[in-house]
């Protein structure tokens, strides 16, 4: 048997080659420059741009664009197609190009005072490319919102233990924020404390697990807060009411949590998590390690051997009823672990409006992705080290149970009693994903109020609102989630978010197209060119494979589908190809604006529209 302490060496290895040696490069490359003001210095307003020391923001960035994705997608592609293939497209793909991705979408926006990737792309190709990418990027925002609400859901029902753990360290972010910002009271004493706080918190939530209703099969006795069965609340005949009842939650927090000033809640509570995530991170990869050599508490060393297939086969194992290829499901399917376009939405909407120094991108940038590469190597430690069945893959909300009980498996090396590491694990998970829900609804907000520009009317003066259009993301969210259809949706929201990623690398290589010396293209233009015809061809895939054929044209499945079910299936399929339609209609206008930006630095001395010297 192979041990799983491969995983882990492969990917830190090419990791620390890739921040050391390329990350030093695309420094280099974009002139990072901190006698430069940036922007949360330049614009500094005490509620958007507001500086942040590197640690602290590097934990708000991370903990961000690290959500449920890089858990959910790498366990679904190793138990599909292996655990080899998943491995290598995440150990090489990641500093490549998600590194590569992140990285750029900071410094372009460090250099355009903060704005987002729709308004850089904007300053380039015109006005309609810009609300045609806001367009794009506000649908794949709903999209994150509903499958992470769902995930969020899927653990506190079966992790009562992480229920309670996740609001005791919310309600000590908002007492930190104040600490801080309202206070002035010391960072280093508050910090000790509060993160002190937060790991205690699991130990409250083992003695203490609490459930809004009857909590589903995985998990143990728990306090139920509300009583009676919850039929009455929406979504519990598809979840159990449990389940139905924390999407809610989930949705109302992150409306909440959206709109609050980033140093209520936001930066105090992303830098508290970040501890939470970082010792799950890299505590579980040592625990690999330690637990090889010196075995684990619960079976020696040959219980971190891998219990999964190497390679299954092109069209998927054993473990799944349809054949789905490897080209381009694999890639789609593992996402965020290796590339995301929600993290350009991130970096550029939030992250760069607290930069405190230009070369500080390096590390929240490049490395800030790697991180993430990391996260998705521990998800695949951990579902590789529990023998799976059939059954245990019937959908998400068996699968991803299975993270956190990998994880206390390893984290068993160190002598952490089985329970405690599940939980542990588990509020990791949750962590990662609130923070992707409210930084992603804030994010919505954003987008829609550059798409209005100055209302000019009584409509667009309440959707500029931003309770009412952060609403309208929220109530779309939940629509997408209570048709019952996730499972549907994960593929289709891993599709359009690489599809954005590679619309955010465009736009990274337009403004160095458009630099006033010769900047070479090839590090931004071929991972485009790479993650357009994987998403393009995945997202066909989708529309006419998997929401035609196997759907609308088969009438078995017509005759027992309900109407909202066939509705939604005709749903994705139109929204993916409005995705393929926005997308090359942009690439189209991009790749018009390479060639005018191109013929201008070879014809003339003057510096080109958008250069580095503006």
């Amino acid at each position: 048997m192979t041990g799983v302490i491969w995983i882990v060496a492969t990917v830190l290895v090419l990791f620390t080659v890739g921040y050391v040696g390329y990350g030093r490069y695309l420094s280099q490359f974009v002139e990072l420059d901190d006698s430069r003001e940036t922007p949360a210095h330049k614009y500094q307003d005490g509620q958007e741009y507001v500086p942040a020391k590197k640690p602290v923001l590097l934990g708000h960035h991370f903990s961000s664009v690290a959500g449920g994705a890089p858990i959910a997608g790498p366990i679904t592609a190793a138990l599909v197609w292996g655990w080899l293939p998943a491995l290598l497209w995440v150990a090489i793909g990641n500093p490549l190009m998600g590194a590569v991705h992140d990285f750029m979408a900071l410094s372009s926006s460090v250099r355009h005072e903060g704005k987002s990737i729709g308004y850089i792309i904007g300053e380039y190709i015109g006005e309609r490319g810009k609300n045609m990418f806001l367009w794009f990027a506000f649908l794949v925002i709903i999209l994150v919102v509903a499958v992470f609400s769902l995930l969020v859901a899927i653990i506190l029902d079966a992790y009562p233990q992480a229920a309670t753990a996740s609001l005791i360290y919310i309600g000590l972010a908002l007492v930190f924020g104040a600490w801080l910002y309202q206070l002035d009271l010391p960072f280093i004493p508050g910090t000790v404390v509060f993160v002190a706080g937060v790991f205690a918190s699991v130990w409250v939530g083992i003695q203490f697990p609490i459930a809004l209703f009857e909590p589903s099969g995985f998990a143990d006795q728990a306090f139920i807060l509300l009583s009676g069965e919850g039929a009455w609340v929406p979504g519990s005949g598809l979840f159990g009411a449990n389940t139905a009842m924390w999407i809610i939650v989930a949705l109302g927090y992150a409306f909440a949590a959206s709109i609050l000033p980033v140093w209520v809640l936001l930066q105090p509570r992303d830098y508290l998590s970040s501890f939470l995530l970082y010792s799950g991170v890299g505590g579980t990869l040592l625990a690999v390690i330690v637990g090889t050599f010196l075995g684990t508490t619960q079976g020696g060393a040959s219980a971190l051997e891998i219990q999964l297939p190497a390679y299954t086969s092109f069209m998927g194992g054993d473990l799944v009823g349809v054949a789905m290829p490897l080209f381009p499901l694999l890639f789609i399917t593992i996402a965020c672990g290796t590339i995301s376009g929600f993290h350009s939405l991130v970096s550029s909407g939030t992250t760069a409006k607290q930069l405190n120094r230009e070369s500080d991108a390096r590390l929240i940038g490049y490395g800030g992705m790697l991180a993430e590469g990391l996260l998705a190597a521990t998800a695949l430690a951990a579902v590789s080290v529990i023998a799976v069945t059939a059954e245990g893959v019937s959908g998400i909300g068996a699968a991803l149970p299975n993270f956190a009980e990998g994880g206390g498996l390893i984290l068993t090396s160190f002598g952490i009693p089985m329970l405690t590491g599940e939980v542990f694990m588990a509020l990791v998970f949750v962590s990662f994903l609130l923070t992707s829900l409210d930084t992603g609804l804030r994010l919505g907000r954003y987008m829609m109020e550059e798409l209005i520009g100055t209302p000019d009317s009584g409509v667009q003066n309440a959707v500029a609102n931003k309770y009412v259009n952060t609403g309208i993301a929220t109530f779309a969210a939940f629509l997408l989630v209570s048709s019952g259809q996730w499972e549907q949706l994960w593929p289709l929201f891993g599709g359009a978010n690489q599809l954005l990623a590679a619309l955010a690398l465009l736009t990274a290589t337009v403004w160095l197209a458009n630099w006033s010396d010769t900047k070479q293209l090839l590090t931004t233009g071929i991972p485009v060119i790479v993650m357009t015809v994987i998403t393009v061809c995945g997202l066909l895939w989708l529309a006419f494979v998997e929401n035609f054929q196997r759907t609308l044209l088969d009438t078995a499945w017509r005759a027992e589908a309900s109407g909202l079910e066939i509705a939604s299936s005709a749903l994705r399929l139109v929204l993916a190809l409005v995705l393929i339609a926005l997308a090359l209609s942009i690439i189209k206008m991009a790749y018009e604006n390479l060639q005018t930006a191109r013929d201008s630095l070879l014809s003339t001395d003057e510096p080109a529209v958008g250069s580095d010297d503006d």
